[in-house]
């Protein structure tokens, strides 16, 4: 078999115009990663915004759509997807040979075969529009303190950021939803990273990825060594990444990003290097699709609004499908009643600032956090606009979510995280604090038109709960998701007609 195997006939494969063609006219086929389950949602999104369709990747938690290459500014302020690459190839029905050598070298004959040409330039126009962002950010937030900056302009363009520690994400989506039996350590890896909740996380997600890279690309990096005296034009440092899916595979993750990049240092004569790089080039093997694509984000585009994270942040694209499935209208109010750092509420008044939003929570810990990402958000506004900003319509409350301080039938939308019982609660406290939440709930809801979005893994003790509440609540639709490794599914619910008790007098 051809080293290439079944040449793709995805989008990717077409690479649209020639290599003499100036950057306006270039064509990019982009990759992006999403939460998985929220797949159709970032489609939709893309068709919005950017008029092109998208087609959905087997490998869950993955789309790819093409635009224009002058597009990128637009495509980087996407709200629903985490991490951006541009397609070098797709090969939709890769063969590889069953003997681990004889499969290793074939990735290594292939890269002298990739159209490299296109996907490099969309990278370098990539690269120059985040150096400008970097110039305009630094001038705007050096009055801001430093842990502001992280985050400082992520809904313009995420590549702005810069951290070195973003191998966090590297990782993500090698699966999708349930893992498969033939995966290595990135299983373990993905699990981590999907998560992105808490700092402390966060730092041995990241020690964990770099020893794993490392230990996939040592003999690449001794290799690359002798390149340093060549010539006077700067040579470009990278790594390749590989994410790998399925069990028919007679070698390992780090063995083809091992051989891989031995070959992509020869053809290009770049130096390898695990932390420093210039060039992230992704190798995507999800059983018998590859993808061969070069990143184009830095730092996973879902840290855009948190500042102060909490024992279970959520995702902000996370937080962005759910708010989309529940079609927000202008003059809607919509509650989060158990809002944690404040992630659905802030994302909400960010892409849905002609609704109101109301965040609360039970724990004085958690309102003070969703308080100061809330700050660092108005500060972010007033340094984008350089004049005074009008703010934005969220408001936070620590309130008793089994009780309410809100009208019966004043609410439109109620869109929150509810405690999985793991990191917090307990799946005992999950019987009693589910139907009472519901109820309360179904009270402060709209008659008819109201709806809620509610994540929960607590699958078990929400089917219960609900069907208690049949009377107020209807299942709509269920999103099956995957939340820092944990399967977890996200409903959305409609409101009857039915009145719900007010069984307190005072009400």
């Amino acid at each position: 078999a051809e080293a290439a195997g079944g040449a793709g006939t995805g989008p990717a494969a077409g690479q649209g115009p020639g290599p003499g063609e100036e950057g306006a006219e270039l064509a990019a086929v982009i990759g992006a990663t999403v939460p998985t389950g929220f797949e159709l949602t970032a489609a939709a999104e893309v068709q919005e915004k950017l008029g092109s369709a998208s087609s959905i990747s087997r490998d869950r938690g993955k789309i790819y759509f093409q635009v224009p290459a002058r597009s990128l500014p637009q495509v980087h302020r996407l709200r629903s997807v985490d991490n951006l690459f541009v397609v070098v190839q797709e090969f939709k029905d890769y063969q590889f040979k069953e003997n681990k050598e004889d499969a290793l070298k074939d990735l290594e004959d292939l890269v002298k075969k990739l159209p490299w040409t296109d996907p490099l330039k969309v990278w370098e126009l990539n690269n120059s529009l985040k150096k400008k962002k970097t110039k305009r950010k630094k001038y705007n937030v050096q009055r801001t303190a430093s842990k502001e900056k992280l985050n400082d302009d992520g809904e313009e363009e995420g590549t702005a950021q810069k951290d070195t520690n973003k191998q966090e994400d590297c990782a993500q989506n090698a699966a999708g939803g349930e893992p498969a039996s033939g995966q290595d350590t990135e299983e373990a890896k993905r699990a981590a990273s999907r998560n992105g909740e808490e700092e402390e996380e966060d730092d041995n997600e990241q020690s964990d990825a770099k020893d794993d890279l490392q230990a996939g690309s040592g003999s690449e990096t001794k290799a690359g060594d002798g390149e340093r005296g060549e010539g006077e034009a700067k040579v470009l440092k990278f790594r390749v990444t590989c994410n790998r899916a399925g069990d028919k595979h007679s070698f390992t993750s780090n063995e083809a990003a091992r051989d891989f990049g031995g070959a992509v240092q020869e053809h290009f004569q770049w130096k390898a290097d695990m932390t420093n790089f210039d060039v992230e080039v992704l190798l995507n093997i999800h059983n018998n699709e590859v993808v061969v694509g070069i990143a184009l984000t830095e730092e996973s585009l879902h840290r855009r609004n948190i500042t102060h994270f909490g024992p279970t942040t959520l995702r902000s694209t996370l937080a962005y499908g759910m708010l989309r499935l529940c079609d927000p209208q202008p003059t809607d109010i919509i509650v989060d009643p158990m809002c944690g750092t404040g992630a659905i509420p802030i994302e909400g008044a960010t892409e849905w600032p002609s609704c109101y939003h109301i965040a609360g929570d039970n724990n004085p810990q958690a309102v003070k956090r969703a308080a100061n990402n809330i700050c660092s958000l108005l500060k972010k506004n007033e340094n984008k606009e350089s004049s005074s900003s009008p703010g934005v319509p969220l408001d936070i409350i620590q309130w008793d979510i089994c009780n309410l301080p809100l009208r019966t039938g004043s609410v439109d939308v109620i869109v929150t995280d509810m405690p999985f019982g793991k990191r917090i609660g307990s799946k005992k406290k999950n019987w009693d604090l589910y139907p009472a939440c519901l109820m309360e709930m179904g009270r402060i809801c709209t008659p008819g038109t109201g709806r809620a979005v509610l994540l929960t893994q607590d699958k078990k003790c929400f089917a219960r709960a609900l069907s208690r509440m049949g009377h107020i609540w209807r299942k709509a639709q269920t999103v099956w998701v995957n939340v820092g490794g944990l399967h977890a599914a996200v409903y959305l619910l409609k409101r009857t007609w039915e009145r719900a008790e007010e069984k307190r007098s005072f009400w």
